[in-house]
Formats: structure tokens, sequence, C-alpha cells
């Protein structure tokens, strides 16, 4: 199944967590390039944790410019594997990172939190014994 029917499935309560994980790190993901100014991977900071996005197609991201007003702009993106995301570039973000799948998707969005099972256990916000990133 592919990743945007387990998002659907989980999210009517009949979808499997594990089954979505590995959905998610076999998806080819879209994740939209942060301005020249900033440089990076576009993100956004919430109850702080640094989510950063990615779409599962090009019509994702589209919906995600287009409530932003932003439509009418270029959208440089990179293309790249859910687990390269949480396992080469969650590691190197300053402080707890998560991945916000489809943001501007009512019924498809899906947060993949900052917790083990996703991100590797040294990022993993459940396994930090004293908040600063340090495993328990």
């Amino acid at each position: 199944m592919e990743l945007t029917a387990e998002i659907a499935a989980y999210r009517l309560g009949n979808g499997d967590p594990g089954r979505l994980v590995g959905e998610f790190r076999r998806a080819v993901l879209l994740v939209p390039l942060a301005d020249e100014t900033t440089g990076g991977l576009m993100s956004a900071v919430s109850g702080g944790i640094r989510w950063l996005y990615a779409f599962t197609d090009e019509e994702s991201l589209g919906r995600f410019a287009e409530a932003r007003g932003e439509a009418g702009r270029e959208w440089p993106y990179l293309s790249i594997l859910g687990a390269r995301l949480v396992d080469a570039v969650v590691p190197e973000v300053d402080g707890p990172a998560g991945i916000a799948v489809n943001v501007a998707d009512e019924d498809g969005a899906m947060l993949f939190p900052p917790v083990a099972g996703i991100v590797p256990d040294g990022c993993a916000v459940d396994l930090r014994g004293d908040g600063n990133g340090e495993a328990a």
C-alpha cells in the first residue's frame, strides 16, 4: 500500500502504525527548499519541534503553495526517501525534528514526530533523560 493510502487508513482508525512508518520510510517525498537567504529545507517550529515539510506528490506541494498564497512562484524541492530524511537529515537539525507530510491536505496530513521507531534513537525526544538531547 502506498503512503497516502496508509495515512488514510490510519486516520480512519484502521491503520497499523508499523505499516504506516514502513510506507513512510519507503516513500519518495518532495521536500521544498527554503529561500536563498536561509538555505536548507523548508520547515516550521511548533511546540519546540522543527517540522520539516514533505509531500507525497507535486499536487500536494501545490496545495501547500496555494494555501500560503504563493502558488505563482517556483517551488524548488528535493526528492528524498523518507528513510533518508529521518536517518540522515533529522540528526543534522539543531534540536528535535519531525516530518510533517502533506500539511495542506486537511484529510491527508500526517505528522511523524521525533520519537523512537520513527527517528534515530539519539534524536528521539521520548528517549532523552534531561531534555537537552542526551540519551537517558
